[in-house]
């Protein structure tokens, strides 16, 4: 009995574990890096099956919408049979549309356009906040639009998805901000590795464009996510490339000599032009319907009518729709060498372009790395054509320019340059092609990039005043002096100058500069560079308004050796986003006490420091 009773007793003494306990023992486990990768595998699974699941819902939409069919079955590198609905093919677009603009409208704003920006508006504004609502809509409308005819890809739709369920899951469990954008980071390369199943890719895609800080810690996660989704998507899907290129053409490349080189440098130029009108013209057509079609419904309406009447007069015309949804059978044709006319391959590029820019200027909902690609393919194949009436000796397969105008296109539109060099070589499955791939990509990008630093992804959050920096950087930049990174110019300006004044005056600088206004040469408001380039896009601000209207009196004031973890500091003390250098430190007044103008936007850009570093919540 005295044996039993301690027992009991000692039993009794453990206890039941607390709340106190349990939070501990929680913390441990969250911190711990084996955790998050088991995370980072349950993201790569979810990915998989996202993209194999998007995949079916986008067949089902198809065949629905052009076949009435309740079918998911759907092979995209084969062209649809033509509908049966006849000239009724161009309501299905409209009707798709417009209930996509309802779904969007009524649920979940961010799934409107290709979705990418949205995941590094919140990464970078948004502490890697993504609502999860944001999944169901976005594959939903995105499979609508895309299955009823639109001309988009799937690739965003995907990775805004994987994304948002990265940032689901770590809000679900509470998990440190970090941790967080290394989850989002990991879904948005997990989408594209399933997607393409290019494993190697989907890390580059994440490393170029989503990942803000590149350690262990955080690259891992991201390969071990990758790589779950890509075995996911083979055991669903099969172990097969996007795109079926011949590998006995592409080893080709291995004997080509100094003018193919030269032709391909050419190509790449070429391609760097392209994309930058591919990027401008899908601006310019969502500024042009919003401002005559204002109203959201008329808009999907008339603009999907216009797409729905693209594809209609395409299959009336040669059989084939061409231009309608993802366009794989499109690249797939150029690659099998089945289209051979250089003239129809530009009239086709033309097409898709227009085709892509009024779906999701008219409020659709897809990616644009589908049509890159297309565009690309088609580009490249068109120049290969046209190279090969000029130098017959030559003898270029249309495989081989298709396969570089797809890589030159990625880097060129989006600005993952390596990306896409490495997935194409991904998908060929022959190094033979990997330095023409590198030669076209680089040039392509480098193009783009010396007329705008802005991709096809973040001119649409620059437009909303939301910068995202290019590079990623130690925190050695902390300990300079603002002034050794501070690059943009200032200009001193009378108060009383007006807008076009300035406009006639920044044509003049090679980078946009801070406009100082004066009132009787003492410094009384600042126009940021950011906030002039802003204006300088808008049309509904005329040009004689005069530029104190527009200007900001908000500024902090700081002596002209202050260190950058200074600047940072008092930046989110004050809540303010400007700065003046000033020679003692003290408010200026006169216009040569002001050194430099710096804002948010000058260290960003310098030094990739997050945004939320910077700016106080």
């Amino acid at each position: 009995m005295s044996a039993l009773h301690d027992t009991r007793a000692s039993s009794q003494s453990v206890g039941p574990v607390t709340l106190e306990e349990r939070h501990i023992l929680w913390q441990r486990v969250r911190k711990n890096p084996f955790f998050h990768f088991v995370l980072a595998i349950f993201v790569g699974v979810i990915a998989g099956l996202g993209a194999v699941v998007f995949r079916r819902l986008i067949g089902l939409m198809h065949n629905l919408f052009f076949y009435g069919k309740f079918n998911s079955n759907f092979n995209d590198l084969h062209h649809s049979a033509l509908s049966p609905w006849g000239a009724g093919i161009i309501l299905a677009p409209v009707v798709g549309g417009v209930i996509v603009v309802w779904l969007v409208r009524n649920f979940a704003p961010e799934a409107k356009g290709h979705g990418v920006p949205e995941v590094m508006d919140a990464i970078y504004y948004r502490a890697g906040i993504i609502r999860p609502v944001v999944v169901l809509v976005k594959a939903l409308a995105s499979a609508i639009t895309i299955g009823s005819g639109g001309s988009v890809g799937r690739e965003g739709p995907i990775i805004q998805i994987g994304a948002a369920f990265g940032s689901s899951l770590a809000q679900w469990i509470r998990l440190p901000e970090w941790q967080r954008l290394g989850l989002i980071a990991a879904g948005a390369g997990a989408g594209i590795a399933a997607t393409f199943n290019t494993p190697v890719g989907g890390v580059l895609f994440a490393v170029e464009l989503m990942l803000v800080e590149i350690s262990a810690r955080t690259l891992v996660p991201v390969m071990i996510a990758t790589g779950t989704a890509t075995l996911i998507s083979r055991l669903l899907l099969g172990d097969y490339p996007s795109f079926i290129i011949p590998p006995d053409i592409i080893a080709h490349t291995a004997h080509m000599g100094t003018v193919n080189y030269l032709l391909f440098a050419i190509l790449g130029i070429l391609v760097g032009a392209v994309g930058l009108f591919f990027t401008r013209m899908l601006y310019w057509t969502e500024d042009f319907l919003e401002k005559w079609l204002p109203h959201p419904y008329l808009r999907a309406v008339l603009g999907m009518a216009a797409v729905g009447a693209t594809i209609y007069l395409l299959g009336l015309s040669t059989g084939q729709y061409y231009v309608e949804g993802v366009g794989y059978a499109t690249v797939q044709d150029v690659l099998n060498s089945t289209l051979l006319n250089p003239a129809f391959l530009l009239l086709l590029v033309l097409l898709k372009i227009l085709s892509f820019s009024v779906t999701l200027g008219a409020g659709g909902s897809g990616g644009v790395f589908s049509p890159s690609l297309y565009v690309g393919a088609l580009l490249g194949g068109a120049f290969v054509l046209l190279a090969n009436l000029l130098f017959p000796s030559l003898q270029l397969h249309l495989a081989t320019g298709a396969a570089l105008g797809m890589a030159g296109m990625v880097a060129a539109s989006t600005g993952a340059a390596v990306t896409g060099a490495v997935m194409i070589f991904e998908m060929t499955n022959d190094y033979h092609i990997i330095v023409p791939l590198i030669l076209v990509s680089s040039l392509a990008f480098g193009l783009r990039r010396m007329i705008t630093r802005e991709s096809i992804y973040t001119l649409k959050l620059l437009r909303r005043g939301h910068y995202i920096p290019e590079a990623r950087h130690s925190n050695l930049y902390l300990m300079r002096s603002v002034a050794s990174l501070s690059e943009a110019p200032f200009l001193r300006l009378h108060d009383h100058r007006r807008l076009s004044d300035l406009k006639k005056l920044v044509s003049r600088y090679p980078r946009t500069p801070h406009a100082l206004l004066l009132q009787d040469g003492k410094p009384t408001a600042v126009l940021a560079a950011h906030r002039l380039r802003e204006l300088l896009h808008r049309r509904d601000i005329p040009g004689d308004t005069p530029l104190l209207e527009l200007a900001s009196t908000d500024w902090i004031v700081l002596g002209g050796d202050v260190q950058l973890y200074e600047l940072v500091g008092e930046f989110r003390r004050s809540a303010t986003e400007i700065a003046l250098l000033c020679r003692n430190g003290e408010p200026p007044k006169r216009a040569d006490d002001v050194l430099a103008v710096v804002t948010v936007e000058d260290v960003l850009a310098d030094t990739g420091l997050p945004v939320r570093l910077l700016r106080q919540k």
